[in-house]
C-alpha cells in the first residue's frame, strides 16, 4: 500500500504527467456530460416512458457511446462513424493504388488520409442520423416531427456531435495520456458497468440462482479477465545476436537481444472491423432488431445467434491475419537488422531472416486469432446461460478486451514517463506491456 501511495505521490509530482492526466480527466469529463444532453425538440420524460433496452447493433452501439444512443443524446451516435470511416480507408488501402502511395509517404500521407477519413466520417453520419430519428427516438416523444423542424437541425446537430467527440479524442491524444479515441470508448463502456452489475445482482437475488451463482459468476469473470491479459501480452521472443565493433578503446555490439512478438499483434482491431462487417448490412438498413428483419439481414442482427457469432469468429480471425500483415512487416525488420549488424542465430541476414520472421508470425497468429475468436464469443455463451445481456458483455467480447487493452496501454505510457525520470515504475518485476491503440487511422 505505501509503494502504491508513493507511485501515485511521484505521479502527481512530475508536472507534465499531471497535467496530461487532468487534460484527459478534463476532457472525459466533457464528453460523458454531452452523453447526457437531450436533441432539442425531444421530451425526456415521454423519451424514457417509450425507450426500451438496445439490442443487437442498437444496443453495440449504446454501449459503445455510453448510453448516449439510448438517450437520444447529441452524441448519440458517437465515435462510432469515425471507426466505421477509417476501417473502410483501411480495405480500400488494398484496393486504390493511391490510397497505397499515401500510406507509403509517411506523416505527409497520413495526414492526407486522416483528412479523407474525416470527410467519409461526415458522409456516413449524414446516412445514419436521419435513420437513427426515424427508427430510435419514438415519435411520440418528438414535439415537432417535421423536417425543419427536427430531421434537419437533429441530424446537423448528431454530425456536429460526432465530430466533436472525434476532436476530443484527438486532443486527449495530443494534450492527454494514452489513445484519445480508445479511451473514450472505454469509457463509453464502463459506463455501463455500474448499471449492468445492478441489474445482475439483483436478478439472481430475485431468485435466479441467488447470491452464490452470482459469487461464481464474479469468479469466472476475473479468471477471463487474467486470461485476456495474457493473451494481450503475450509474446514470442526472438533472439538477435549483434556483431562486435570496436571504435577506439571501446567496444560496441557482441551482445544478444530479443524481439517480442507478440501473439495478439493486431490488439482488439479485429474484433472492430469484425463487427462492422458483419453488421454493415444491418447498419445501412435502419437499427432495427431482430425481430423487424428476415433472411441473412435477421440472423446477422440476432447477437446471440449461432451465425452471427460463427461469422463473427471466422471474421475475426482472418482480420487477425490481415490487421498483423499491415502492422507488423518482417521485411523491413530484417533491413533494420541487417543494418545494425544485428542477425538471428541459425539465420541467414535479409530475405532468409524475413521469411523466418514471417514465418514465426504467422504460427503465432493462428492460435492467437483462434482464442481471440473466441474469447469474442464468449457473451454469447453467458447469455445462453441466462446472465443477464448488459452484464454478459463483459464476460468477453470487444468490451472486455478494449477495457484490459486500453488500461495496460495508459499505464504503459504512465510507466513511461515515470521511468524517464528516474522514478520506480508501476510494476515492480518487469514493465507494462501496452497494445496497438484503436485508432484504426
Amino acid at each position: 500500500m505505501r509503494n502504491f501511495l508513493n507511485t501515485l505521490k511521484n505521479i502527481w509530482t512530475i508536472e507534465d504527467l499531471r497535467t496530461r492526466i487532468l487534460n484527459t480527466l478534463g476532457l472525459i469529463l466533457v464528453y460523458r456530460i454531452g452523453s447526457f444532453i437531450i436533441l432539442p425538440g425531444v421530451d425526456a420524460d415521454l423519451l424514457e416512458a417509450n425507450t426500451s433496452d438496445a439490442e443487437g447493433l442498437a444496443g453495440i452501439i449504446n454501449m459503445f457511446a455510453g448510453g448516449a444512443f439510448s438517450r437520444a443524446s447529441i452524441l448519440a451516435l458517437g465515435i462510432m462513424p469515425y471507426i466505421s470511416a477509417s476501417i473502410m480507408m483501411q480495405v480500400l488501402g488494398f484496393a486504390v493504388p493511391q490510397i497505397q502511395k499515401l500510406q507509403r509517404d509517411g506523416e505527409s500521407g497520413r495526414r492526407k488520409i486522416n483528412q479523407w477519413t474525416r470527410f467519409l466520417t461526415v458522409a456516413l453520419t449524414l446516412i445514419q442520423a436521419p435513420t437513427y430519428l426515424s427508427t430510435q427516438v419514438p415519435e411520440i416523444a418528438i414535439l415537432d416531427n417535421s423536417f425543419l423542424g427536427f430531421i434537419l437541425p437533429s441530424t446537423v446537430i448528431l454530425v456536429t456531435g460526432t465530430l466533436f467527440v472525434m476532436w476530443l479524442g484527438e486532443r486527449i491524444t495530443d494534450k492527454g495520456i494514452g489513445n484519445g479515441i480508445s479511451l473514450l470508448i472505454m469509457i463509453g463502456i464502463i459506463a455501463n458497468l455500474p448499471s449492468a452489475f445492478i441489474k445482475e445482482f439483483a436478478s439472481k437475488l430475485d431468485g435466479a440462482g441467488g447470491l452464490v451463482t452470482f459469487l461464481i459468476e464474479l469468479v469466472i469473470l476475473l479468471l477471463i479477465v487474467v486470461v485476456t491479459i495474457l493473451l494481450v501480452q503475450g509474446t514470442r521472443r526472438i533472439p538477435v545476436q549483434y556483431a562486435k565493433k570496436i571504435v577506439g578503446n571501446k567496444q560496441y555490439g557482441g551482445v544478444r537481444q530479443y524481439i517480442p512478438l507478440k501473439v495478439n499483434a493486431a490488439g482488439v482491431m479485429p474484433i472492430i472491423f469484425a463487427q462492422m462487417v458483419v453488421l454493415l448490412p444491418v447498419q445501412f438498413l435502419g437499427f432495427a432488431g431482430g425481430d423487424s428483419m428476415s433472411g441473412i439481414t435477421g440472423a446477422l442482427a440476432n447477437i446471440d445467434g449461432f451465425w452471427y457469432n460463427a461469422l463473427f469468429a471466422v471474421m475475426i480471425i482472418l482480420f487477425t491475419y490481415f490487421y498483423t500483415a499491415i502492422s507488423v512487416n518482417p521485411n523491413q525488420m530484417a533491413d533494420d537488422m541487417k543494418k545494425n549488424g544485428g542477425f538471428i542465430p541459425g539465420v541467414k541476414p535479409g530475405k532468409k531472416t524475413a521469411e523466418f520472421l514471417d514465418t514465426i508470425l504467422s504460427r503465432i497468429t493462428l492460435p492467437g486469432s483462434i482464442f481471440l475468436a473466441f474469447v469474442a464469443i464468449l457473451p454469447a455463451f453467458a447469455s445462453i446461460l441466462s446472465v443477464d445481456r448488459s452484464f454478459a458483455n463483459f464476460f468477453g467480447g470487444t468490451s472486455l478486451l478494449i477495457m484490459v487493452g486500453v488500461v495496460l496501454d495508459t499505464l504503459q505510457q504512465i510507466e513511461s514517463h515515470l521511468l524517464m525520470r528516474h522514478y520506480d515504475g508501476l510494476m515492480k518485476t518487469g514493465k507494462i506491456k501496452g497494445r496497438h491503440s484503436l485508432n484504426p487511422a
